[in-house]
């Protein structure tokens, strides 16, 4: 959180800043100050909404997008989410042997 809340970057922003005193001698007085404010704090970007996200893009600065639903996609029904069948095995594919055939010829290479 610290890292994206410091790539974010700061904004400027303006205070203004005024105080009355009454009594016997009565005074009035104005403060104008120019801040600099992180764009996002850590505690911001931790409670932040969950259907939103952060583009960071080349050449742009980053900015605060809805996210894209998934589900509404045309091949999302090609997806392991859509269909167990789709879901890749990491043990299937890596127990993996090769088969050969009764009378299938090969060469034989020696590493």
């Amino acid at each position: 959180m610290k890292e994206l809340s410091e790539a974010l970057g700061k904004e400027t922003i303006d205070t203004f800043n005024t105080s009355d005193t009454r009594g016997n001698s009565p005074s009035y007085g104005m403060n104008y100050q120019k801040l600099g404010k992180e764009l996002m704090s850590r505690d911001e970007l931790a409670v932040m909404n969950g259907s939103k996200c952060i583009l960071q893009l080349r050449g742009v600065r980053p900015f605060l997008s809805d996210k894209y639903d998934l589900t509404q996609h045309p091949n999302y029904k090609y997806t392991g989410d859509c269909e167990k069948k789709y879901l890749f095995d990491i043990e299937k594919y890596l127990n993996h042997r090769m088969k050969l055939k009764k009378d299938e010829v090969f060469d034989v290479i020696e590493a």
